[in-house]
Order: C-alpha cells, then sequence, then structure tokens
C-alpha cells in the first residue's frame, strides 16, 4: 500500500511545466514533473525505507527514482545494488544527483567510484567524478589519499577536453571542490584549474555551455568558503 501512496502522491505533486524542464534537460517518460523540494514534507513521513526506495527506483519513472534517493538507506546498500542503480541511471540527473550522492554516503564510495571513472562510460565516469564531489565536499580531508587525489587532478588536466561532454562537467566540479574543500591540494586545484580553462559543454539544440572552474574557485575563496565542508550528503 505505501507504494501505491507514494506513487500517487508524487504524481499529484507533479507539474505540467517542470515536466517539460526535466524533459529538456534528458529526462524521459514515465514522469510527473516533481519540483525537489516539494518531496520533503513526503520523505519526512516515510524517512529512510531501502525496500521501498528500491520498488520506486524500479519504475523507471523519474520522479519516483529521485524520491528512491531521498529515503535510500546507504548503510544497507552493497556494490551490487549501486550497481543495479547504475544501470538503470539513464541521464544525469539520476547518475549524479540520486546515484552518486546516494554512494558518497557509503563506507565503499571511493573504491566503486574509482571502478566507475576507469569504465569509460559517459555516466559512469560522470557519477565516478561527482561522487567524489560529494565526498570531498563533506569528509574530513584525512579520510583520502593526497597523492592519488593529485593524480586524478592530474588525470583531469590531462584528458578532460577529450571527454564525454556529461564526464567533462563532473570533472570540473571536481577541480572546483578539491580547490575549496580540500586543503592539502588547493593550490594544485588552483593550477590545474588554470591550465584547463574553459572547458565546452555541447547541449543539443541549445547553446553551448562553457565552464571554468578557475573563476568559481575564486568566487568562493572570495566569499571566505575556503575549506568549506557540507554538513550532509544529501538534504
Amino acid at each position: 500500500m505505501e507504494f501505491e501512496m507514494v506513487m500517487q502522491e508524487l504524481e499529484a505533486l507533479g507539474k505540467e511545466r517542470l515536466k517539460k524542464t526535466y524533459i529538456s534537460n534528458g529526462a524521459h517518460e514515465p514522469l510527473f514533473g516533481v519540483a525537489t523540494g516539494a518531496m520533503k514534507p513526503l520523505s519526512k513521513k516515510i524517512k529512510k525505507n531501502q525496500p521501498l526506495a528500491d520498488k520506486l527506483y524500479a519504475t523507471g519513472n523519474y520522479d519516483a527514482m529521485y524520491f528512491a534517493g531521498i529515503i535510500a538507506d546507504p548503510k544497507t546498500m552493497t556494490e551490487v545494488d549501486f550497481e543495479r542503480w547504475m544501470d538503470a541511471a539513464y541521464f544525469y540527473m539520476l547518475s549524479d544527483f540520486v546515484v552518486a550522492v546516494t554512494l558518497a554516503e557509503t563506507d565503499f564510495g571511493q573504491s566503486v567510484a574509482d571502478k566507475w571513472i576507469a569504465s569509460g562510460e559517459e555516466l559512469r565516469m560522470s557519477a565516478g567524478w561527482s561522487c567524489y564531489y560529494w565526498l570531498l565536499g563533506n569528509r574530513p580531508d584525512v579520510e583520502f589519499s593526497e597523492s592519488k587525489i593529485a593524480s586524478m587532478l592530474d588525470r583531469v588536466e590531462n584528458t578532460i577536453h577529450d571527454s564525454p561532454d556529461r564526464t567533462k562537467s563532473a570533472m570540473n566540479n571536481f577541480i572546483y571542490t578539491v580547490g575549496i574543500s580540500y586543503l592539502p591540494l588547493h593550490n594544485k586545484a588552483v593550477e590545474t584549474a588554470k591550465a584547463v580553462g574553459p572547458v565546452e559543454i555541447r547541449r543539443g539544440k541549445k547553446k553551448s555551455s562553457i565552464l571554468l572552474a578557475s573563476e568559481n574557485i575564486q568566487k568562493e575563496l572570495d566569499r571566505g568558503k575556503l575549506g568549506f565542508k557540507r554538513k550532509y550528503v544529501r538534504c
């Protein structure tokens, strides 16, 4: 019954305008067009519920899949579960903002992210780099190997411009996050951002986006955000 109730509530929260926005970003039917903020009251009622999250995620409905990420219990999920979720993540809002975010709350986030980065598949690579974005922005610096993060910065510098578009975007976020949230390599991240320069992201029929990590890092430094860590990964 809980599953049907959640699906009905999500459908009632749907907005046609948001549905069109999600579709323009890569979502496809089935979906309702629910604002993420509108899901909060429902998630507070349910709290964490992994069996329900798995059932919702398996629907293929974008809003249900997103909500599944909110109520998931990462501590009970296995690497096999994450591979299954990743297999079904058909565009970046699922791979980077549902799967990667949830993975960042596990104890094995880095090892799975490393595997995905090495996969050669656009969305898996994107999710892998995004997982580090969430991890570095939340976990203490001591949880990371400085030499490993340094070699990842080198890898970004050498490969970002030849990478698929979604992976490029996640790599760019990685440079920015190291520059702000991982103090041991702040200077190296700043140098990497300068060396990389503008990163062009093609957006189908829309105008290309230009990402500039160096500019974003500087903006946060000007706001006194060096060393910033999020209290929570998921909202």
